[in-house]
């Protein structure tokens, strides 16, 4: 059996998803093969694994770090909201269907051998197993059938680390009020909390430290300073989305209500002179050299707050002399119509943005494949892009049709099957596609952004050339570096009934 060890937070976006990540990387420096785990995740970020099956991204990132392919044993519940009260519940890679709030809480005892076969299909493959919890243990309405956090841990029988955010103010009393909310029981499954992102001397915090040590009884097991890593991060609170400041090549991103899957754009930020915003009024796209329309968990509602925002508008007016490119739903919104007579959202239809010469129906089938190609031969200003070659994948629910004559912007080999088509659309400088992590390959993101500034007249020729895949590898490391030095590992082996391999 493998050895586990659980990871939870004081509330969202404490860091649990990088922590996990990071732990990874250190028992797989230390030579144990190591999974993550994660049995309920709420985002809008997912991926589709090789088999074909859709997971949330946060636990690709930290299989990364592990070294392993992703496998959706890793993620088995994904919930995608649909809005401010229900979403889509996801099972093993599987859509199960839509619920409201009340619905799930309900049915998600259910779920419990879902959760159990995914953790020991992950015992035979792995040493030791980080686990990530969601929100907080301490959200005491929630603790009946608990699939996530303490219910979680007693079901796995796993040792915990309570981390907190002191940047975020207020880290002892999150620490302090999360164990007071606990029963005993869980109260002594903590082994040791953890202080993330500090900022400052960390003398001038020991204190604090030895203080809540003693109010608690529990150690504190690490002080890890604010890490500025370029690492994926869990939506909804992600800090990219209030950077606003602008570099020789601007790239804005349309920040939908309900976007999804926005670390495709994470490669573009990589490079030297280019700066990567958020946008949610026309007063901030400025003076973009591209705009990016993003993915959307759903497209017409997003397209309704396109225009109510006014950012409609402006697009169609920046579409003669900008770059303008849609993925995934926003690909679908710079068509001429969405239609839904099946309702998959909201039915009924609505006008699209009418910049590209394609048709959408919504459709209650889930389109979920791997796919990799190339871009076709284009003439004039993404005429740099011909033939090169581009992997990523498709998750959407809807068909696109062209309009008879209309350009594709590249041909694609489904993995599953080998099955050839051409995807995306064309026209002028404004194209589309249902790629997914489309900059990623090769040198597409370095040449997507010489495509934009050339429009604009702007010279850029960088003079270091990313490599996405060794950035990322180095962040990670940068990532177990910092843990190494700030936690304490032989606290953190012990909990776990082993001795640290390497001291």
């Amino acid at each position: 059996m493998a050895r586990v060890l659980m990871i939870q937070g004081t509330m969202s976006n404490v860091g649990k998803s990088l922590l996990v990540a990071g732990l990874c990387r250190i028992f797989r420096d230390d030579g144990y093969r190591v999974a993550p785990f994660k049995s309920q995740n709420m985002a809008l970020n997912s991926y589709v694994t090789r088999e074909g099956l859709e997971m949330g991204r946060a636990q690709v990132m930290q299989a990364e770090a592990a070294g392993i392919n992703p496998v959706v044993a890793m993620n088995p519940i994904l919930l995608k909201p649909t809005g401010d009260t229900g979403s889509q519940v996801i099972v093993n890679g599987e859509v199960v269907g839509v619920m409201s709030a009340k619905e799930y809480f309900a049915y998600k005892q259910k779920l419990v051998p879902d959760i159990l076969q995914a953790y020991h299909s992950l015992e035979r493959q792995a040493d030791i197993i980080v686990v990530e919890g969601a929100g907080s243990p301490a959200e005491i309405n929630l603790r009946e059938h608990d699939i996530v956090n303490m219910g979680l841990a007693e079901l796995l029988d796993a040792p915990v680390f309570l981390a907190g955010d002191i940047d975020r103010g207020g880290v002892f009393a999150q620490l302090l009020g999360t164990q007071m909310l606990l029963t005993p029981r869980e109260r002594a499954r903590i082994r040791g909390f953890i202080i993330n992102k500090f900022r400052g001397d960390v003398s001038l915090l020991l204190p604090g430290v030895r203080a809540i040590e003693k109010k608690c009884g529990v150690p504190v097991t690490g002080v890890i300073p604010y890490l500025r890593l370029a690492l994926e991060e869990e939506d909804g609170l992600s800090e990219r989305f209030g950077r606003q400041k602008r570099e020789t090549v601007d790239i804005a991103v349309v920040h939908f209500p309900r976007i999804s899957n926005y670390t495709d754009f994470d490669v573009l930020a990589t490079y030297e002179g280019v700066s990567l915003r958020y946008v949610e009024r026309p007063a901030e796209l400025c003076d973009a050299a591209m705009i990016i329309l993003p993915g959307s968990k759903n497209t017409m509602e997003d397209l309704r707050w396109l225009r109510e925002s006014g950012l409609w508008h402006d697009i169609e007016e920046r579409a003669k002399d900008t770059v303008i490119m849609g993925i995934c739903g926003g690909y679908q919104m710079l068509g001429q119509s969405i239609r839904d007579p099946q309702s998959v959202e909201a039915g009924g239809s609505m006008s699209g943005l009418k910049l590209l010469p394609v048709e959408t129906e919504l459709m209650p089938d889930k389109v979920r494949t791997r796919v990799s190609g190339s871009f076709l031969p284009q003439e004039g200003l993404l005429s740099p892009l011909g033939h090169k070659t581009l992997s990523g994948y498709e998750i959407h629910m809807g068909k696109t049709r062209r309009a008879a004559g209309a350009q594709a912007f590249c041909r694609l080999c489904v993995e599953a099957d080998g099955a050839e088509k051409e995807d995306g659309c064309v026209s002028g400088n404004v194209f589309g596609t249902y790629v997914h992590g489309v900059f990623d390959a090769g040198d597409v993101a370095a040449c997507m952004i010489q495509i934009a500034a050339a429009q604009r007249g702007i010279a850029y020729h960088p003079s270091v050339k990313t490599d996405y895949a060794a950035h990322k590898e180095a962040q990670y490391q940068k990532l177990a570096g910092a843990l190494r030095a700030s936690l304490d590992l032989r606290a953190i082996y012990g909990s776990m009934g082993m001795e640290r391999r390497f001291l």
